[in-house]
């Protein structure tokens, strides 16, 4: 914006709704696929959780303080500015992270190759047995020692190919037998198609190099009955012996740290500068819809992401991984919510005492019961959520989801939210505070429990649209409550440290604790412990909150109509005081 003090709303608007659209498209590059990405690059459950728990840690506590050191105008656009453009070349670096196995079996871009699939789970155990075709024949129940199958990053897949004749000319045709047991149910065996394999002289030494053990996943269970006390001993230990995987895990949290260092200053920046140019000319009721648009952005992109991926699928086999294509899209866009930023609405005046504000707002916060619950809750449903924001995707995908499957469940999510939002004003009018947010709390623990029990690729997509009312309207129903709790004057920083200490504070615990469950038991388990945790919480909420003090307000419409009614000086005594007669009438 000019230096010229020329307020244009309409302008502003435009800019900033612009701004919002962008930003959600470039989030959605990268985002919801992020924990995927690590995933193939053989990082498990714990390590990714390690990751993003730090990524979160950062942003809870880098971006609010970045937006309190930006006091001026010029201080604000060179954060605003930079931030874009540095998270625009700090993504790359996530391309540059070397993958534990680089000869990991991609599946096949057509169906001529004779390449079959199989796709399983976490939490299965799984034994790989290596037999010539002649005893396969036979009925002798003895076979050479099993070894564990290695889960490719991608979720396992096994398939079965005949190498070239230079390549098999002098090695037996062996046939792979994968057994597969699921937690808590029996599976069949699955026989994969005759393969050649490169073990010499069928001994235990030559096929130990088949199988790279080194990233071993930690629900993997070796196939003997002897192996099962190292097995324990594997699972219940966060080993980084391997040097590939101490590589891969370093380079991953300090390219992912130093990235959102650079990305945590844009979206708080961005906020208060407009809020606050808008609050000049006293037209913040327009500032609250502009959210729509950046999840009208995310919708958007996430579909055009996954689309873009499975379009390039066949060419990144040979060309690199899928996430190359997320990278590149997330710069790409990045510089262009650069160039729209350059015209973003950012006030110049000088911002008057923001710490002051921070004081008021955490004095206030510590001395109201009410405000302590709800950030109790809010840090809660941040604990919760990350876990379907970290491995949601890695369940879809252990159930055969592709990435456009997964990406349209998050656009239904995201789309649910944005048609609900013309009722918003109506619910709140007709549900009170508490129960909106009983209401948002019991259909995320719901959506918990059904993705515990998901059993085909498409199953997640029907419970999605639940997202409009456990994200949707459970935020609604907190904002309006601190609204109601908080003075003009710590409004805003309320809802800073709700939005970005609380929230992502508990995500951040969350992404630490989930990973570590998923690696000990499953991630039905996470999804069943997380809905009793929350539906604990929830009975507790409904009935604590009700045996707070009540603090009453003063409704000032009805004092100025009750002033206009009182015409009469013969009513006695206090009768005659408009202001206590309208604080008796308050419920």
């Amino acid at each position: 914006m000019s230096a010229n003090p020329q307020w244009d709303i309409s302008r502003a608007l435009g800019v900033a709704r612009l701004f919002h659209l962008v930003c959600g498209v470039r989030d959605a590059c990268v985002t919801p696929f992020l924990t995927l990405y690590l995933r193939q690059l053989g990082l498990t459950a714990p390590w990714v959780g390690i990751l993003m728990g730090s990524k979160l840690l950062v942003a809870a506590c880098w971006g609010p303080f970045c937006a309190f050191l930006a006091k001026s105008c010029q201080k604000r656009r060179v954060f605003l500015v930079g931030s874009l453009l540095g998270s625009a070349v700090a993504s790359l670096l996530m391309v540059l992270v070397p993958p534990l196995n680089r000869n990991v079996l991609y599946h096949a871009c057509n169906g001529s190759s004779g390449m079959t699939t199989t796709v399983l789970p976490p939490g299965v155990t799984f034994t790989v047995t290596i037999t010539s075709a002649q005893e396969s024949a036979s009925t002798q129940p003895a076979g050479p020692p099993s070894l564990p199958a290695k889960r490719r990053p991608e979720g396992l897949e096994a398939s079965g190919f005949t190498d070239g004749p230079g390549e098999s000319e002098q090695e037996p045709l062996k046939e792979l037998h994968l057994v597969g047991s699921f937690e808590g149910a029996k599976a069949t065996s699955q026989v994969l198609h005759p393969v050649t394999s490169r073990v010499k002289d069928n001994t235990w030494e030559g096929a130990s190099e088949v199988v790279d053990t080194a990233v071993l996943p930690s629900d993997a269970v070796l196939g003997g009955p002897a192996n099962a006390s190292e097995a324990k001993r594997e699972v219940g230990s966060l080993d980084l012996s391997s040097e590939g995987l101490q590589w891969t895990f370093l380079l991953s949290l300090v390219f992912l740290v130093f990235w959102e260092l650079l990305t945590a200053p844009q979206e708080q920046v961005a906020n208060d500068s407009l809020y606050e140019y808008l609050d000049f000319v006293d037209a913040t009721d327009r500032y609250r819809s502009l959210g729509l648009w950046r999840l009208l952005g995310m919708s958007a992109g996430v579909c055009s992401i996954a689309a873009l991926v499975g379009r390039l699928d066949c060419f990144l086999m040979t060309h690199g991984t899928w996430g190359v294509v997320c990278f590149y899209s997330y710069s790409l866009v990045s510089t262009v919510s650069l160039l729209v930023s350059l015209a973003f609405p950012i006030p110049t005046y000088q911002q008057q005492e923001p710490g002051y504000k921070t004081i008021k707002a955490l004095s206030l916060l510590g001395g109201n019961p009410h405000l302590l619950l709800l950030a109790f809750t809010v840090f809660l449903v941040g604990t919760v959520t990350s876990t379907v924001q970290n491995f949601l995707f890695w369940h879809m995908e252990d159930h055969g989801s592709s990435k456009l499957v997964m990406g349209f469940s998050v656009a239904l999510s995201l789309l649910g939210e944005i048609l609900f939002h013309p009722f918003k004003a109506v619910l709140l009018r007709k549900l009170s505070r508490v129960g909106a947010v009983g209401l948002g709390m019991g259909c995320l623990a719901g959506q918990l429990l059904y993705y515990s029990f998901l059993w085909s690729w498409w199953s997640v997509l029907p419970v999605q649209i639940l997202s409009a009312i456990s994200n949707g309207v459970l935020w609604w129903a907190m904002e309006a409550s601190m609204e109601d709790l908080a003075t003009p004057v710590t409004e805003r920083p309320l809802s800073t440290m709700f939005r970005g200490h609380f929230y992502r504070g508990g995500c951040s615990l969350g992404s630490f604790v989930g990973g570590i469950v998923v690696m000990r038991f499953s991630l039905a388990v996470l999804y069943r412990a997380c809905c009793v945790v929350l539906s604990l919480w929830l009975a507790m909420f409904l009935f604590i909150q009700p045996r707070l003090p009540q603090e009453r307000k003063i409704n000032y419409s009805k004092l100025l109509a009750v002033e206009g009614s009182d015409t009469s000086d013969s009513e006695p005594g206090s009768e005659r005081d408009w202001l206590v007669k309208a604080m008796r009438e308050e419920p």
